[in-house]
This record gives C-alpha cells, sequence and structure tokens, in this order.
C-alpha cells in the first residue's frame, strides 16, 4: 500500500481512482465494508484509495469534548494495509483546513488533486466547513464533473449500528465482548515493556510486564484474559489496567502476566488483545489477599481462553 501524508506529498496521478473519504477509528466492521466496495469498483485497472484525515477533526474544532481514539495512525494504516487497499492519503488537518467549503473541496481535492473517478462513502457522511457537505452535494457534483457517487448503508449487528463511537462507549464499560464483535476483531493495545514497580515479582510472586501505551483509550480499569503478542509469538495470559490502590497507586498502569513464558521482556513490543473482563479493580487489605485473587483470575483467564480457539492475530 502506498502511504502518502499530507496533499503536498501527492505528486503523482493514479489510475481511475475510486475513492472513500472518512475518519475511520478503530476500522471497523462497518469501515471494512465500505473498503472492500472500493476495492471491488476499483477491480480492472482502477485505484483504491483511502482519503483521511490527522489529527481527528473533532480534536481541532472540538478539543473540549477530549475525544479517545480507538486507532492511532501507525495503527489505522497496518490495519488498512492489510484489508488490500491500494493507496491511504492523510490529509493534515487544521483549523485553516476546517474553513474549506464542501464545494471547494470536491473541486480542488478530489478532482484537482486525485481526479476521482468514483467517491464511495457511509451512510450520512458529511464533510466541509460546518458539515454542510452531504451525500447529495457530492452527487450533484459528481453528474457535473464527472465522477460516480454510491453510499454504503450502515452495518448493523444485533441491532446496532456498527460505530466508532458505539466501539468507545463498550470499552468503556469493559464489555470487550461486544467490541470484539463490532471491529471484527479482539480490541488491541500496544507499546514497550518498561520498568515497574517490581511488586509482581518480588512480593506476589507472579511476574508482569509493565506497558507504555500510545494508545488513547484502554477499557475499563479491571481484571481481562487476553492474547498477548511478542515478536510474532502469541502467548495466552492475564491483563490488569488500573492503579494498584492495595499499594496506595494514582497512576493508571497496564500490566500483564503471561503464561508458558520465560525470558526478560524489558524493552520489547508487546500487543495485548482483550478477550474478556474477569473482574473490575479491588482495593485488598493485603498482599497475601491480593494473591489469591490473582491466583483465582488466572486460572479463570485459562478457562476463558481456552474456549477461545483464535490464535492468529493481526
Amino acid at each position: 500500500m502506498v502511504v502518502i501524508k499530507g496533499l503536498q506529498a501527492l505528486d503523482k496521478e493514479f489510475p481511475d481512482p475510486v475513492v472513500t473519504i472518512g475518519n475511520f477509528d478503530g476500522v471497523h466492521l462497518g469501515h471494512q465494508k465500505i473498503f472492500r466496495k472500493v476495492m471491488d469498483a476499483a477491480r480492472g485497472g482502477g485505484t483504491s484509495i483511502v482519503l483521511t484525515f490527522d489529527p481527528h477533526p473533532l480534536k481541532v474544532i472540538a478539543p473540549d469534548r477530549k475525544l479517545k481514539l480507538l486507532t492511532p495512525l501507525d495503527e489505522k494504516i497496518r490495519l488498512i494495509e492489510r484489508i488490500g487497499i491500494d493507496v491511504f492519503l492523510c490529509i493534515d488537518f487544521d483549523r485553516e483546513f476546517a474553513k474549506m467549503d464542501p464545494e471547494d473541496f470536491v473541486r480542488e481535492v478530489l478532482v484537482g488533486k486525485l481526479k476521482v473517478k468514483h467517491v464511495i462513502v457511509g451512510h450520512n457522511y458529511r464533510f466541509g466547513k460546518g458539515k454542510k457537505g452531504t451525500t447529495d452535494l457530492l452527487r450533484r457534483r459528481g453528474r457535473k464533473y464527472g465522477f460516480k457517487v454510491n453510499v454504503v448503508r450502515n452495518r448493523r449487528i444485533s441491532g446496532y449500528i456498527v460505530s466508532s463511537s458505539r466501539i468507545r462507549q463498550l470499552l468503556l464499560w469493559g464489555r470487550v465482548c461486544e467490541a470484539a464483535t463490532l471491529l471484527g476483531r479482539p480490541y488491541s493495545i500496544h507499546g514497550k515493556v518498561i520498568t515497574g514497580a517490581g511488586r509482581g515479582a518480588s512480593i506476589l510472586g507472579i511476574p508482569t510486564a509493565n506497558i507504555e501505551t500510545p494508545n488513547e483509550l484502554a477499557p475499563r480499569e479491571g481484571v481481562y484474559a487476553v492474547k498477548v503478542k511478542i515478536n510474532g509469538n502469541v502467548y495466552d495470559g492475564v491483563a490488569n489496567i488500573g492503579k494498584n490502590p492495595t499499594f496506595g497507586g494514582e497512576a493508571l498502569s497496564y500490566e500483564a502476566h503471561l503464561f508458558d513464558f520465560n525470558g526478560d521482556l524489558l524493552g520489547k513490543d508487546i500487543r495485548l488483545f482483550f478477550i474478556d473482563r474477569i473482574r473490575g479493580e479491588k482495593t485488598f487489605p493485603d498482599a497475601e489477599s491480593l494473591k489469591k485473587e490473582i491466583d483465582k483470575d488466572i486460572e479463570t483467564a485459562k478457562l476463558i481462553l481456552k474456549e477461545h480457539r483464535v490464535n492468529v492475530y493481526p
């Protein structure tokens, strides 16, 4: 996949571009439905193109909302590449770009820069200054400039529209199984293993990997059954997201204990896939009580993961 960051870096023309436009946070099943329509339309000599924005427009025009993204940009690129899109074009979104009129966006970006032949967007897609651009406007301008427009109906699962906002809410509730159903994969965070407080091995006898992650959104605090990917290998494990209240902690931390793993993880890249939530975070009267509960968590996680047969993750 060709990755282009910034309109100024778009220095070539692609044959018969089929373009979809959006933020695509999470790259969930609704997004994947659109991407497959784009790839189908581009078969036979066309170019499938995903046009997105960074930072997310809401972070620029409504920073007070403090939006937490499901997928950092590099992960979004990785997931979209795996689907099979030809070109990923990321436009730098700032206050000046936010002022662009929808008509100008169509004329200058879609037609002028991309020479678009076909636009495919999701239902109720809106764009441009004040979100005044609609699918009806796209259709009208398509007739004027000579490009096709198709609108893809929302993907629904169990009566709910598959959306990034719905997935964010499920994760904040700790309902990672339902979030995985909408994503088409378990939700994950990634990062590097850093030096922690050392209580896992020294006090509890349960070595843990402490993770520093760029991910903005983590599931609700608590204990989870997880799959852990390191250097292409996947291990079963249990993870805790929380502040370690038993030891008077205040900062949010991410810790994982891997089953059947021996070795030094410090400094290694690691990815946690959240399979199911075991319990919420608790404060225990002493370390021994905490250790007994963790032993139970480990057994529960092993039972959950035994039933979870998927062993290959993107």
